[in-house]
């Protein structure tokens, strides 16, 4: 598993300004699989996103982070959540001192990645 730093975005129900989120991730080997806040998401092909949440289906954008500008799309609005433990690594990649706090919440993110749960679901699917 591969712990990244990771820019998430719900598209299922919003057009470009759901909730999102700046947080750690595990990974699969393959990173077809993404673990985040007691979500798993697998690679897909939407039509706006490129993950979907294997447990209920809804669609999200999942991507690295952006150096220079937002990392919302462009037509998008709302403040990004950025997990606490990320803002020192976050500024030091967009080489800022303080974070722009009109675009960013800062919050507590749970380690939570449900790994054994979702190895447990696909395994009844493919049964």
């Amino acid at each position: 598993m591969i712990h990244n730093l990771i820019y998430i975005e719900l598209k299922t129900g919003y057009c470009d300004d759901g909730p999102a989120w700046i947080g750690y991730v595990k990974t699969s080997k393959t990173k077809n699989t993404i673990y985040f806040n007691d979500h798993a998401f697998q690679k897909s092909i939407g039509n706006y996103s490129n993950y979907v949440d294997i447990e209920n289906g809804d669609e999200y954008w999942i991507s690295g982070l952006k150096k220079k500008e937002s990392n919302r799309h462009w037509a998008g609005h709302g403040k990004i959540m950025i997990d606490q433990r990320a803002v020192k690594e976050y500024l030091t990649l967009i080489n800022e001192q303080e974070l722009p706090l009109h675009l960013f919440e800062i919050v507590k993110i749970e380690d939570t990645f449900p790994i054994e749960r979702v190895h447990k679901l696909l395994n009844e699917k493919r049964a």
